[in-house]
């Protein structure tokens, strides 16, 4: 180090080997940098070989900061090879730009000085983008100027002295510097300050100059360009296009709200977007859609200016939007969603838009708006032919399968990337929205939404394979249409990614009959039912082939299950049912439809009967009034089923209590003597009831009704852990507090209709559905164990509705039925007593049944044995009666104190 010495008394400061401080005769040890010494003080700086300090013979390994203008083998510094020197520089390593014009000139051999007046010829190949006369937003970047180092004194000779050797009280001899060169020196690097300081000044940048500059650049890359193959990142398009939108925002922000400045008013006037969509839809350079498609996005959203009621504007949107779908741009997808979405929200913002993105016409009186100045400056200056201000309006235009907004988002929703998928069908959520009535029927009107909504549905529900098994279709879980490929991600069978698309999509147009405006989601569900359930459903539905059946009805359960929608619910519904409110007549049937689905559900093949079931189990689940008055209720409005005379008291007082017997007798119901005709039981008239249980003791009467109904030496529950009817009680609260919130809206009656309001037309019919379902119950001993499941199911989600007639005619054992008629109870008290003479042909009846149960609980390994099918008939009829009695605890009035 200099021991404390000032560096600048150090008249060398080279910090290389052999050079030597004026105060003495010790070398500087070598530092790597100049230690704090002025780099101008080395003369030289030059990292080429044969470039030597001044104050040493060792060459400078790099350049350290000196100035690149002090080197004599490469002055200028440009990186051309041969440029300035035989030896090339690979970077400008600072110096300006403008040094360097490209290519050196022809003929400079090395060492040569190149002279003011000579400039390299530019070249463009692989060059970068020329500097921008408008840099936003910041100011201009300021540039590096070279420093020319101060040149260094002259070293003095070997030894220090310049004559005699040092005596005593002499002083040593010390060199005069030159005053000369380093004078030169200092004024160099002021000039050079001086120069600096005036390049970082601001620029006073003219906005539409740079505007026009760039456009001019862009247009100016097809008169020039020869290489197709260079892809549009590769140009200086991007960035051109980037500066013209800092351009556009920066100029709005210096002009009061609504008032367009210069570079807008170019931009509309010469047309800029609509040559951009040009250019886009000739895709050259390779990529320039997706760039176009970024600037549109990116100007409709940054730029607050309302621009889409310019024909110049929306014409060229129009035009980007029906490149969609085109295989030259089929990798454009994150860009046309993105698109896309900026011009929903534009629309959602102001509905009167999507006149203008559709057709062109104003939704407000079905002719072309008076639009269209092509720029603020030019209003009302350019009209379509024949859409001049004052002439007729014109005929609504049939829907067009043209390429627009529409058709763009269904497209992008098929889309194989998930995330791009998603966004294009919020948007189209966003669309179908719209709360202008006007806007609505626009959309219905001027657009193919409905039909390619529904066309997709079809076509994802024809690639469902026709192998699939109609037991996994069931199994399926209701999908979701945000979670899009979820639902197959674990697929464990053959076509349930098919199904999951399938009913992913359905599930999403039953959220955008939700949320759309009413005049659409009128206009989808109309569109489904026609092309979908009539199209489709309903031919497969009315086939003979027993697979063709099967599977078909599994999806039709899968739809109903999926449905939520008011609307397409409605339309399912009614196509299923018919819209028939009138009570039935044996033989009658005026639509088939309904006719055929409820046979099925009493078929010889169990399969095809256990899918039906199922399907009418999903639909009393739904809260739609028609289901309800469909199936039942259309036939017990008149309460035909109770017999009118002879008249007695309202009331009957509370029963007798029999020593002899602890539940109710079977010989009180009417059919209990027709399953013993020997027996010689009579017939007990039993009060006429005109409601439905109450009063104190009644409800648990009902109660201890089912629970007796099936006799002791059949009953297995009772040696079996929490056998009891109570652990149906919470299932059945939930079930009945569900329907009583669907029916809430109804207006259904709290009690039955007075009889002598009721005056039946004809002899009572319990409805085809009713039929079908005690029919079945009578068999329950002899179905499959599946089978009476579901039978029982479905009776008691019927059971479990809060109308007093349904109350009354399933729940009710005490009914005074008319001749011919039965209730659900009447058909028990039937299947118990061919129950107890079945039991007294089979030994050991009652040690099997217990064997069974548990099998069924999966306590003990199933074994084949006789009469199982009786024995799992029983156990579910106990189990039904045990439901059944919970339901009548649940919906019974409360009991005892408050």
């Amino acid at each position: 180090m200099y021991g404390g010495l000032s560096p600048s008394r150090c008249m060398g400061g080279c910090p290389h080997p052999g050079a030597r401080c004026a105060r003495g005769a010790v070398p500087i040890p070598v530092q790597g940098v100049h230690g704090g010494l002025s780099p101008s003080r080395c003369t030289g700086g030059c990292p080429h070989p044969g470039a030597r300090c001044a104050w040493g013979a060792i060459p400078i390994p790099v350049h350290g900061g000196l100035s690149l203008s002090r080197c004599k083998v490469c002055t200028g510094g440009y990186p051309h090879p041969g440029a300035r020197g035989a030896v090339p520089i690979p970077v400008h390593r600072g110096l300006s730009r403008p040094r360097c014009g490209g290519a050196p000139p022809a003929g400079l051999s090395p060492g040569a000085v190149l002279k003011p007046s000579d400039r390299c010829k530019p070249s463009t190949a692989n060059a970068p983008p020329p500097p921008s006369p408008f840099q936003l937003p910041g100011p201009v970047p300021r540039r590096s100027r070279p420093i020319p180092p101060r040149p260094a004194p002259s070293r003095p000779a070997p030894g220090g002295a310049t004559g005699a050797g040092p005596g005593p009280g002499r002083r040593e001899a010390r060199p005069v510097p030159v005053p000369g060169p380093v004078f030169a020196a200092m004024l160099s690097r002021l000039g050079a300050l001086l120069q600096q300081a005036v390049e970082t000044r601001e620029p006073s940048v003219d906005l539409l100059e740079a505007f026009t500059e760039h456009w001019k650049g862009i247009t100016g890359y097809y008169l020039e360009a020869t290489d197709e193959s260079v892809h549009a990142r590769q140009t200086d398009i991007p960035w051109r296009l980037k500066q013209m939108l800092d351009i556009l925002v920066y100029e709005e922000k210096q002009f009061p709200a609504g008032e367009a400045g210069p570079c807008l008013e170019y931009l509309l006037q010469h047309k800029v977007l609509e040559t951009l969509s040009t250019l886009g839809k000739a895709e050259y350079p390779p990529g320039m859609r997706q760039q176009v498609l970024l600037f549109f996005s990116r100007v409709l959203g940054q730029v607050q200016h309302p621009l889409l009621h310019y024909l110049n504007v929306h014409r060229p949107v129009q035009k980007l939007l029906q490149l969609s779908g085109d295989r030259l741009g089929c990798g454009t997808e994150k860009e046309e969603v993105q698109f896309a979405a900026i011009l929903c929200t534009k629309i959602k913002q102001d509905p009167t838009l999507l006149a203008y993105i559709l057709e062109g016409k104003s939704i407000l009186n079905g002719r072309r708006a008076q639009e269209l100045p092509a720029s603020p400056a030019e209003k009302g200056a350019e009209h379509p032919p024949g859409t001049a201000a004052g002439s007729p309006p014109a005929e609504p235009s049939p829907p067009r399968r043209d390429c627009n907004l529409v058709t763009s988002l269904v497209g992008l929703c098929k889309s194989k990337k998930s995330r791009v998928a998603l966004k294009a069908r919020e948007n189209l959520l966003l669309l179908v929205g719209l709360a202008q009535e006007a806007a609505a029927a626009c959309l219905v009107r001027s657009s193919t939404l409905c039909q390619l909504l529904t066309e997709h549905l079809c076509d994802l529900y024809s690639a469902v394979p026709a192998c699939t098994d109609p037991a996994d279709i069931l199994a399926l879980e209701r999908v979701s249409w945000r979670s899009q490929g979820d639902a197959a991600s674990d697929g464990v069978f053959l076509g349930k990614e098919s199904l999951a698309a399938f009913f992913s999509w359905l599930d999403y147009l039953d959220e955008l009959v939700m949320g759309a405006h009413p005049v659409v989601a009128d206009a989808i569900t109309e569109a489904v039912e026609e092309k979908f359930f009539q199209g489709i459903l309903q031919p497969q539905l009315l086939q003979m082939s027993e697979l063709t059946v099967l599977s078909a009805t599994a999806m039709l359960t899968g739809t109903v299950r999926q449905i939520r929608a008011p609307p397409l619910l409605h339309r399912l519904v009614f196509f299923l049912l018919g819209p028939d409110r009138h009570p039935e007549t044996p033989g009658e049937a005026p639509y088939p439809l309904r006719t055929q689905l409820i046979d099925r559900c009493n078929h010889l093949s169990d399969e095809i009967s256990l899918a039906s079931l199922r399907l009418f189990e999903e639909l009393l689940q739904k809260p739609h009034e028609h289901v309800v008055h469909s199936l039942a209720l259309r036939n017990l409005e008149a309460r035909g089923y109770l017999q009118r005379s002879p008249p007695l008291p309202d009331e009957r007082g509370p029963p007798e209590p029999d020593p002899d017997e602890d539940g109710l007798d079977l010989e009180e119901d009417p059919y209990f003597t027709d399953g013993f005709p020997d027996a010689g039981f009579g017939t007990v008239k039993k009060p006429l009831r005109g409601s439905a249980p109450s009063g104190k003791g009644q409800v648990s009467e009902v109660v201890s009704s089912f629970l007796c109904l099936v006799p002791e030496e059949a009953k297995t529950s009772s040696c079996m852990e929490e056998g009891g009817y109570d652990t149906y009680v919470h299932d059945a609260l939930g079930t009945v507090h569900a329907c009583r919130a669907s029916a809430a809206p109804w207006g259904w009656p709290l009690a039955p209709r007075p009889l002598d309001s009721c005056h039946p037309e004809a002899a009572f019919y319990e409805g085809h559905f009713l039929k079908v379902l005690f029919d079945r119950m009578t068999r329950i001993l002899d179905q499959p164990y599946s089978l009476n499941l579901q039978v029982t199911s479905v009776l008691s989600r019927l059971a479990a509705l809060p109308h007093p007639h349904l109350h009354e005619y399933l729940l009710d054992p005490y009914l005074n039925l008319a001749p011919g008629c039965r209730s659900l109870f009447s058909v028990l008290v039937r299947v118990i007593g061919d129950l107890m003479q079945r039991l007294q042909r089979v030994p050991h009846c009652r040690a099997k049944l217990l064997l069974v149960r548990q099998q069924l609980m999966g306590l003990v390994p199933g074994e084949q044995m006789d009469h199982t099918m009786l024995f799992k008939g029983v156990v579910v009829l106990e189990e039904f009666c045990k439901e059944l009695a919970a339901i009548a605890l649940v919906k019974g009035p409360r009991e005892g104190p408050p």
